[in-house]
């Protein structure tokens, strides 16, 4: 009986030493479970270079439709698509009868001025008379010049054609100019930037110019011309960039990025790891550790500064913010600090 009472006693020993083992183990698990470790840094401030991108479009520096204002036969076209042309070069001709004609009267009235001044000398006719005479040669050498400007077209710059649009033979109409000269010896940029440094860009300011089409290549310009007024919608000013363009590696059309450098500044940063996005939504946001709790801040992001972002508003210098840990962090979460 005795070893019967021994056996049943181990037993219940034994099963309040299992229960025992077990609660403790459970409360461990639940201990770990509410322990949320995070990571910090220090928010600080370092100096930032204050630059701003832009982009834009490569522009020609001028560009100009060659055309009359007459409805003309085109009879010659001295250029292609392609052709480098200099200034003062003839690029088309049209049609010369109307000018011949123009020509022959604005002879014959020159030579009757020629008549009218001897008689007028002589006491043949009246200061009137000649008047009228003289004011008729003006007039016909205005429409001669008009005529001569709209048959034999000129290039007003040097320049590459980088548009044809009729052929010889045709008469002109408003299909488009017959040929478009564009000036690329330099070339501009127009980008619009925003009020806030309207004060700060000046004509004359250096700007630099990249290009996706020539990487690792940086081109030098410089602020040519300031609109003076801002857009109210986009609250944004135009500003032109001319680029010299001599080796005409830059050509109209293509996408570029623009650099302007505004200074350096002192402003927060913190490691762009501790910036999270909100899903569906634009919002930024991270979190701050004050006395072991977790607070959720908005954050309003600056540009990229290597690993790290400056951070308009949303923290202060010297707080703590979670760089790693924050994923499943709530407003109001109690975290420990690790250092690993």
């Amino acid at each position: 009986m005795m070893v019967k009472g021994t056996a049943l006693a181990s037993l219940a020993l034994l099963a309040v030493s299992c229960g025992s083992g077990g609660s403790k183990t459970q409360t461990t698990a639940e201990v770990e479970t509410v322990r949320n470790l995070v990571k910090v840094e220090t928010v600080g401030t370092r100096t930032v270079a204050q630059t701003e991108e832009f982009t834009g479009t490569i522009l020609p520096f001028t560009e100009n439709n060659i055309s009359p204002s007459l409805a003309l036969r085109i009879q010659k076209i001295n250029a292609d698509v392609g052709s480098q042309v200099s200034k003062g070069q003839v690029l088309v001709e049209l049609d010369k009868s109307s000018l011949l004609q123009s020509q022959v009267q604005l002879e014959n009235l020159k030579t009757d001025l020629q008549r009218y001044q001897t008689l007028y000398q002589q006491g043949g006719i009246s200061k009137q008379t000649l008047d009228q005479l003289e004011t008729q040669v003006q007039a016909s050498q205005v429409a001669y010049d008009n005529l001569l400007e709209n048959t034999v077209l000129a290039s007003p710059v040097s320049g590459v054609v980088t548009e044809r649009n009729y052929d010889p033979g045709d008469l002109y109409g408003a299909n488009g100019p017959i040929l478009t000269v564009m000036q690329i010896d330099r070339v501009k940029v127009q980008v619009n930037i925003s009020e806030a440094y309207f004060p700060q860009v000046k004509v004359g300011m250096p700007v630099e110019i990249k290009l996706d089409v020539y990487p690792g290549e940086t081109f030098e310009g410089k602020v040519s011309l300031i609109h003076p007024s801002v857009d109210a919608a986009t609250r944004t000013f135009t500003t032109e960039i001319t680029i010299p363009n001599g080796n005409r590696k830059l050509r109209p059309g293509m996408f570029s990025r623009v650099s302007l450098n505004f200074g350096e500044a002192e402003q927060i940063v913190v490691p762009d790891i501790a910036v999270q996005k909100q899903i569906g939504s634009n919002e930024r946001y991270g979190f701050v550790v004050e006395n072991g709790i977790a607070r959720r801040r908005t954050l309003r992001v600056g540009r990229q500064v290597g690993n790290y972002v400056v951070i308009e508003s949303g923290v202060r210098d010297g707080e703590q913010i979670v760089i790693a840990g924050a994923q499943k962090l709530l407003d109001g979460t109690q975290v420990e600090i690790t250092r690993e």
